[in-house]
């Protein structure tokens, strides 16, 4: 056997080398540094969910007035 053809890899080994090459992995993170960030995220959606129903709530306010107002008028 000539040593210098060296060993050519297959097609399969080559397409799954590129594949993994692609794959663009996620930052590095630290456990506090992520929990941190999920607590935050937590507080954002329940933040906007409080707004939400403030929101609901001065609708909800304001068509009771306005009925009551059209009672009397």
């Amino acid at each position: 056997m000539d040593t210098s053809e060296g060993k050519q890899p297959s097609s399969t080994t080559a397409t799954l080398g590129s594949i993994n090459k692609k794959i663009k992995k996620g930052v590095h993170m630290k456990r506090s540094q992520n929990a941190r960030k999920m607590k935050a995220i937590a507080r954002a959606v329940s933040k906007n969910e409080k707004s939400e129903e403030k929101i609901q709530k001065a609708k909800g306010k304001k068509t009771r007035i306005q009925s009551a107002k059209s009672l009397y008028d």
